[in-house]
């Protein structure tokens, strides 16, 4: 069994402890994996410290050569990478090509990126008192960030920390989720062949009650950038003191399907929506609110697609849907499924397991008290409840603690403005589901569901420091 090691200071290191990376679907080990002592995790923040000068006199030329290179050899690793996910992760071989094509794209995002970071001329002028004087900004590193990533898209979200942070200058400890290191070894591996620097990036893997509370407390990390649950992230934000912090948390974004000239695109891609990864996807479907005149049929066409899904080895080519990250979620989302038909919601279609896997569920009438509703899922069930309303729709999809993503399917160009305005989220869609992301665009919600923006440019900003300068002529 091939033993991993930690990347500290540019040097590949043994761990005094292991544990065994077992596989999702089959429970077989597929790996063992180091676990960071305090003495590593100290090492790994001095050294990113230490490399902090050498990454802030990089020109932004260099810079966006090490992304590009890095982006040139995802392109090229796609394979491996893709089957790196659907071995710590269950993540179907189809699913996880696409996200390599992604991360990618992610990175050659933050080559470009790191070209036009700049600051702008402030009219000093404009003061009675500022005659004679010329201000302009400038954005500066800041220096060390700690970067703490979650399971479910471990190379593109591994690339929405990483390639901002280099893009403007800064250093990076790495602490990847405990469930898949592989991913993020894998990403150390190229760019240490992309030739970035020695000390510019450091991967800790272990205990997030280790490794992430000596980065949050650390005082030369100068920013804390996390992705995971609204629990972990309030932690953070209560201990990280004056240090920036960019959360994104939780949520249980939903649909209103009021109106389309396409009820059967709608379906299919709500299927799409709730079911891709088995539902572990931060803006995964898990609300549908439909207009009571087409409810009926939309369930109907939602079934068909979610009827059409092949479960299985995430290995296998056919796969759509696979396993959850481990056996307690299954049981999770079981529990909640028995809750929804005790409370009187509808299965329309799966509610059972299949081996390590858990059936596309598809709920209807569901209390909005329960669990599968107001909390978040991330899993493969979806809920689909009728509404009268125009106004009711909207009220319903903002009566949530989280407020993420969320998607409307109209053909009155009214109502869709109405939404853009009302609806309680980071981010609408209009006609299209929640669960759509491109790696250019802003993406961090409300409300429960975090606090800063990631995106590259919007991410590249939050990395860097404004500095204003001033001549008296």
């Amino acid at each position: 069994m091939e033993k991993q090691q930690l990347f500290i200071n540019g040097k590949w290191e043994e761990g005094v402890q292991y544990e065994e990376l077992r596989s999702p679907y089959n429970q077989e080990v597929i790996s063992m994996i180091p676990l960071a002592t305090k003495e590593q995790v100290e090492n790994a923040i001095a050294s990113a410290q230490q490399t902090t000068k050498t990454m802030r006199n990089l020109t932004a030329f260099e810079r966006a050569e090490i992304l590009e290179k890095v982006s040139d050899l995802f392109t090229e690793r796609l394979e491996e990478c893709a089957l790196i996910l659907a071995s710590e992760n269950a993540k179907p071989l189809k699913a996880a090509r696409g996200e390599i094509v992604r991360t990618a794209e992610t990175y050659k995002f933050a080559a470009e990126e790191a070209k036009r970071l700049h600051g702008e001329t402030v009219p000093l002028d404009a003061a009675k008192s500022g005659k004679g004087r010329f201000g302009y900004t400038k954005r500066e590193p800041l220096g060390v960030i700690a970067a703490i990533t979650p399971f479910n898209f471990p190379f593109n979200l591994v690339a929405h920390k990483l390639g901002p942070a280099f893009a403007a200058g800064n250093t990076v400890v790495l602490k990847p989720a405990s469930q898949t290191p592989l991913s993020a070894i894998m990403t150390a591996k190229l760019f240490e062949e992309a030739g970035l620097p020695k000390g510019a990036l450091n991967v800790v893997t272990g205990k997030g009650s280790v490794v992430g509370d000596l980065l949050v407390q650390d005082d030369r990390v100068k920013m804390i950038t996390f992705t995971g649950s609204v629990p972990v992230g309030m932690r953070i934000k209560e201990k990280a003191g004056l240090k920036r912090v960019t959360l994104e948390l939780g949520s249980n974004a939903a649909v209103i399907i009021d109106s389309t000239d396409d009820l059967e695109t709608a379906a299919a891609r709500c299927a799409e929506g709730a079911f891709n990864f088995a539902g572990q996807v931060c803006i995964s479907v898990q609300r549908i609110y439909v207009n009571e005149n087409v409810f009926e049929e939309f369930v109907g066409k939602l079934k068909y697609y979610t009827r059409q899904l092949v479960l299985g080895d995430p290995k296998s080519e056919t796969t759509d849907v696979s396993s959850l990250i481990n056996p307690n979620e299954t049981d999770r989302i079981d529990k909640w499924v028995q809750e929804a038909k005790a409370d009187g919601a509808k299965v329309v279609y799966g509610g059972k397991q299949d081996g390590t896997v858990f059936q596309p569920t598809i709920l209807v009438n569901t209390n909005e008290k329960l669990s599968v509703s107001c909390n978040e899922a991330f899993g493969p069930v979806v809920s689909v409840n009728s509404y009268k309303t125009w106004d009711e729709a909207i009220s319903l999809v903002n009566d949530s603690e989280y407020g993420l993503q969320a998607g409307v399917y109209t053909t009155n160009i009214q109502r869709a403005f109405e939404a853009a305005d009302r609806l309680e989220v980071g981010g609408v869609i209009i006609n299209d589901i929640p669960t759509f992301r491109v790696d250019n665009m802003p993406y961090g919600g409300v409300k429960n569901s975090g606090v800063g923006k990631e995106g590259i440019k919007y991410s590249t900003e939050e990395m860097t420091e404004l500095k204003f300068v001033s001549f008296k002529l």
